[in-house]
């Protein structure tokens, strides 16, 4: 599926969603939201998919929000940001809740909108020239995309905080130390190692791995009990599953186990 901006290629387990308006320095616009919304519905639905590998093309990852279209129509600058989330939040929360976990490879600028969809992901890889820039009080905007969420989740409320409201710029080596991203590599290196990370997830179990994210979703905000049945609920059904069979069997039997995904 290509449509404008962005790209989905589904292959061997593994879907590339593929940010591709590099000329305008891939920005989140309604079109894009549309194209997001569409990706997260096929790639929730497609059972073969088993991870998602984020990746953009061009200079820079992202600049976020299009600031020209939002310039364009300050009349109806409330209006078109309802549009544009709806779409763009009903993607990020199926995406969030699939089974398939999501692997993204970064480099040059990632600001705002885009730099949340990346710190929902499951694992950050980062090039050495990678920087993340808050962006949006710098345009006297509060945040979207699930922002104050998965910052707060990667690097913890305090810091999430005087991330957004100063507006800061996170070298890759200040993201790594605060936790916003999981790994630094060589720029030339990237996608190597990024594609190298998701078909190793794409060869696990699947289901399992499904129920994990969605757990650590539901931690957040779970009474204790709560979360401790949630817990017992997901573990009985991935029970269920061929691959728990097979991990427990080649555990016994001192083999690797080979995981379908089912």
């Amino acid at each position: 599926m290509t449509r404008m901006g962005l790209q989905l290629e589904v292959a061997e387990g593994l879907a590339r969603l593929t940010f591709t308006d590099a000329a305008r320095g891939n920005p989140i616009d309604g079109p894009l939201c549309a194209a997001l919304c569409e990706s997260a519905i096929q790639i929730s639905e497609n059972r073969d998919v088993r991870c998602v590998l984020l990746s953009a093309e061009g200079s820079v990852f992202s600049y976020g929000g299009d600031v020209d279209a939002l310039a364009s129509n300050l009349d109806g600058l409330a209006m078109n940001v309802k549009r544009w989330t709806t779409q763009l939040h009903g993607a990020i929360a199926r995406f969030q809740r699939m089974d398939a976990p999501i692997v993204a490879a970064v480099h040059g600028v990632c600001a705002g909108g885009m730099a949340a969809i990346v710190a929902g992901s499951d694992v950050v890889i980062c090039a050495e020239n990678a920087r993340f820039v808050a962006a949006y009080a710098g345009i006297g905007f509060s945040c979207d995309a699930g922002a104050s969420i998965m910052f707060s989740r990667r690097m913890g409320l305090a810091r999430a905080r005087r991330f957004l409201i100063l507006n800061e710029t996170l070298s890759a080596a200040e993201a790594l130390e605060v936790g916003l991203i999981d790994e630094v590599v060589p720029t030339e290196q990237l996608h190597v190692r990024a594609q190298a990370l998701a078909r190793q997830l794409a060869a696990g179990p699947t289901r399992a791995l499904g129920e994990i994210r969605r757990l650590l979703i539901s931690a957040q905000d779970q009474p204790l009990e709560t979360q401790l049945e949630l817990e017992a609920q997901a573990l009985a059904r991935i029970a269920a599953t061929g691959d728990a069979r097979k991990g427990l069997t080649a555990f016994v039997e001192k083999l690797k186990p080979q995981f379908q995904g089912r």
